[in-house]
């Protein structure tokens, strides 16, 4: 079957404020070095998916700048605008209605657009054996991740290892657990980290929508039925933004007996939060993580992300500090999930030139 590349480009990626804005979002910046974080995801399916079939969703408010960024790798018509955010059910089952009313249906390939992957030919491998489960066995796919530590941050799929199978049946979502928790599900073995990575057929998940959630299903074929008419963009102004919100994990996965889990160990990290830089970057021999113009004086364990100006520190330890043109940031280590707290005040003071 033909396959398509789907990515969820819509986030506002806050824990990495100050450097990700509304306008600027983690997912559009370079953080390694390398490449922004969307090319680096486009990039990576070079040898499982065609560039001319890849599509991704974002905001509506992202859309021109995400098409800028993506430095003609995506078509125009390709880049999918929400007019408002209503989590992943909806970002999916709208570019599932597009896949098979404008182009016929096929696998959909589904990724977030702000992940680091180190190994990319064992991630090929792992997604291409999802790819022939999804064709040979009709099932909806979840990626997940072999834990390598008890991770209190991820949320865990439950699986048989003992069944004998590359693409195992899914037993049981578990939501972020504790340590102690976490250590015992690494230490059975019947535990992946959930990536949020999914293959399936289009079809196949719309099929879904309508047993489980028909009111989302309901609003999509009102969408579908408008798609390649004069009429298409308007109703997807007025229809998009009603949409209940849920997390395709909550409105489908958890409640269907048809996912199965194919678990790959390919040096994956969702970089959610400025500590994470630690998956990109080498620490030096005190621990630090320094990118930019930087004088580091009795300083350990410490992340220096300077975008222009030269940040000096002395006789610090566990800090992040980021500068950007308009704002720095100083944070315990500690307490860099805490950064969107910073947002949300600045949301509420109305500092919209800070966001």
């Amino acid at each position: 079957m033909k396959r398509y590349g789907v990515i969820m480009a819509g986030g506002g990626g806050t824990r990495f404020w100050p450097l990700s804005r509304q306008a600027m979002p983690k997912q559009m910046l370079n953080l390694s070095g390398k490449d922004r974080m969307i090319n680096e995801t486009i990039d990576r399916l070079h040898d499982t998916v065609e560039k001319e079939d890849i599509f991704i969703v974002t905001n509506e408010k992202q859309a021109a700048k995400m098409l800028e960024c993506v430095d003609g790798r995506i078509a125009k018509d390709h880049i999918l605008a929400e007019p408002s955010a209503r989590n992943t059910a909806a970002c999916i089952g709208y570019a599932a209605m597009e896949i098979v009313k404008k182009y016929g249906d096929g696998i959909m390939c589904i990724f977030p657009s702000d992940h680091f992957i180190k190994n990319e030919p064992e991630f090929t491998k792992i997604l291409n054996q999802a790819v022939q489960a999804a064709e040979e066995q009709d099932k909806l796919i979840t990626i997940g991740i072999a834990p390598t530590f008890p991770s209190t941050g991820y949320g865990y799929i439950k699986f048989d290892k003992n069944e004998n199978a590359i693409a195992r049946k899914v037993e049981e979502f578990k939501e972020k657990p504790d340590y102690e928790t976490a250590k015992a599900y690494v230490e059975s073995g019947n535990y992946a980290w959930n990536s949020g990575m999914f293959v399936w057929k289009a079809s196949t998940i719309l099929e879904k929508f309508a047993e489980l959630l028909p009111d989302i299903y309901a609003c999509l074929t009102t969408i579908g039925d408008a798609m390649k008419t004069p009429d298409e963009d308007r109703v997807i102004q007025e229809v998009y933004p009603v949409i209940p919100k849920i997390s395709i994990d909550y409105g489908i996965l958890e409640r269907s007996d048809d996912v199965l889990v194919l678990s790959g160990d390919f040096g994956w990290n969702d970089v959610g939060s400025w500590d994470m830089m630690k998956v990109i970057y080498d620490e030096d021999a005190e621990g630090n993580i320094l990118v930019g113009d930087h004088v580091n004086i009795d300083t350990t364990n410490t992340i220096s992300f300077s975008s222009g100006k030269m940040i000096a520190t002395i006789g610090v330890d566990n800090l992040v500090v980021v500068e950007t043109e308009d704002a720095i940031l100083v944070c315990d280590k500690n307490r860099v999930q805490d950064v969107k707290k910073v947002v949300d005040t600045l949301n509420e003071q109305g500092r919209t030139d800070l966001l």
